[in-house]
């Protein structure tokens, strides 16, 4: 079994992925703010750490996944306000939309989902550390982190100084006593939501609400950190000051990973451009739509850059219709504990360990589907079998269920086949089942005509018919 090795953002280095215990992998990813419908890019972090805590829950006994959820916040505050909606409701039914979202795009739930509402307690304790350890204090209602007083601030991110007032976009206050300290605490009016403190009553700043709940369910100090590359500076940055000063001696997160930006059509999305679209956006193309989005996500290297084009998305479920055109074949199925089925999945989910490189990892499932069409008709492919540079001979079976169990490390291909290439309702379904078997009836007795009429009617509904060996399947076009 290949060794696990990601790209730190604290080292700016690929490292060898070495738990603190190997019985037990910790990571924390930070959730969405609950005020609005998921964008596309509010998904990629999302599904990059699902293939991740798929990959760690395959190689480690226990994984322990935390991502919160942000139900405090001035976005949501401001929503409320705009659309006279109590909070609770407004984040109720933006929570159940971001679980539905997320579900159709194949990720897992994560083991521990908490909220900040639920947490405010720990916020207090931990910003309470921080003033009597003198990297806080209070000051007009509210409490600020002394970002002089951390040696360390700024080496996550690797911002000089200027850049990080830059990037930050400091709030003027008379009440700081450095530009670039940032809120822990702040007031809350009547008309904001509040909880009693040692500082008034008032509501947490954003960086403090992650510290708390990692802390919580994590501890002071667990494995990985994970994120889109926009939270690097100052949320992460302000997040590892705040736990590495509250609990001194402690790193906070072992490793850092962030996933690159998405934009659309080439460009950052924006409302005002036309082309921002949230993830239901994308799951009106129909019931392919959410796998496809996923299989087009994990084609480019959650590092990079990723632009999202329909074609692009038209171009993954292409390619999903092609694997699962394969796993709709009635195949022989191997044992479970089959040597040479396992061998093959192994090989093909390695690039995961290889700082998550689902893009190879899905152009073996391919040669993997290249294997299984040479066990079925015969034949060899040389150039498969030396890119695999082993001289694997499977039988039929064997490779398509190696393709079944490493696509499930990835998120893949879990679908049942035939319901897939489908994609319609029941009923519907029984009435093409039955023109279809008035077609064979009609070509058994060579009524050519009407065999071909049917199939013409099919094809006008957007049925794609195909024969083999005496049957005939159909998928929508």
């Amino acid at each position: 079994m290949t060794e696990l090795a990601f790209h730190n953002s604290a080292t700016r280095q690929r490292d060898i992925f070495v738990p603190i215990d190997a019985e037990h992998v910790r990571l924390y990813v930070c959730g969405p703010t609950v005020y609005d419908l998921a964008h596309l890019g509010n998904a990629r972090p999302v599904v990059v750490f699902d293939v991740l805590t798929r990959l760690l829950r395959a190689r480690f006994p226990r994984v322990t996944y935390v991502r919160n959820i942000t139900d405090v916040d001035d976005k949501i505050n401001a929503r409320a306000k705009a659309s006279g909606e109590p909070i609770s409701a407004i984040t109720a039914s933006t929570t159940a939309d971001f679980h539905r979202d997320m579900a159709a795009l194949g990720c897992l739930p994560p083991d521990e989902e908490p909220r900040a509402t639920d947490n405010i307690a720990q916020m207090i304790t931990l910003i309470e550390k921080l003033i009597a350890s003198g990297h806080a204090y209070a000051a007009e209602g509210h409490v600020l982190f002394s970002v002089p007083s951390y040696a360390d601030y700024g080496k996550l991110s690797g911002r000089s100084p200027d850049e990080m007032l830059a990037g930050a976009r400091v709030e003027v206050a008379p009440y700081k006593r450095d530009p670039g300290d940032f809120v822990l605490w702040k007031p809350s009016d009547d008309g904001l939501p509040g909880w009693d403190s040692p500082w008034g009553r008032g509501r947490p700043g954003w960086h403090i609400e992650c510290s708390a709940m990692a802390w919580r369910y994590l501890g002071p100090e667990f494995d990985i950190h994970g994120g889109g590359h926009d939270l690097l500076f100052p949320h992460h940055e302000n997040e590892l000051a705040q736990s590495a000063c509250a609990f001194p001696g402690s790193n906070f997160a072992r490793y850092w990973l962030h996933n690159g930006m998405l934009l659309v059509d080439g460009e950052k999305m924006s409302k005002s451009l036309g082309n921002f679209m949230t993830v239901q956006d994308i799951l009106q193309r129909g019931p392919w739509a959410g796998e496809a989005f996923r299989m087009l996500l994990l084609k480019t290297h959650y590092r990079a850059e990723l632009d999202y084009t329909a074609e692009r998305l038209d171009e993954a479920h292409g390619e999903l219709d092609d694997f699962y055109a394969l796993l709709a074949r009635d195949l022989p199925t191997p044992a479970a504990d089959d040597a040479l089925v396992a061998e093959m999945a192994e090989w093909a989910m390695a690039p995961l360990g290889d700082d998550l490189n689902t893009a190879l990892a899905i152009a073996r499932l391919r040669d993997l589907r290249t294997l299984e069409n040479v066990a079925t008709v015969g034949g060899s492919d040389t150039a498969v079998l030396g890119r695999i540079g082993r001289e694997w001979a499977p039988e039929s079976g064997q490779a398509a269920a190696a393709l079944r169990r490493a696509a499930a490390v990835l998120g893949l291909l879990g679908a049942d086949p035939r319901g897939w290439r489908q994609g319609v309702a029941a009923d519907e379904g029984a009435a093409i089942e039955a023109a279809i078997a008035a077609r064979l009836a009609a070509r058994a007795a060579k009524n050519w005509a009407e065999a071909d009429r049917i199939r013409a009617e099919l094809t006008a509904q957007g049925i794609v018919l195909e024969d083999a060996a005496g049957t005939t399947t159909w998928r929508r076009a």
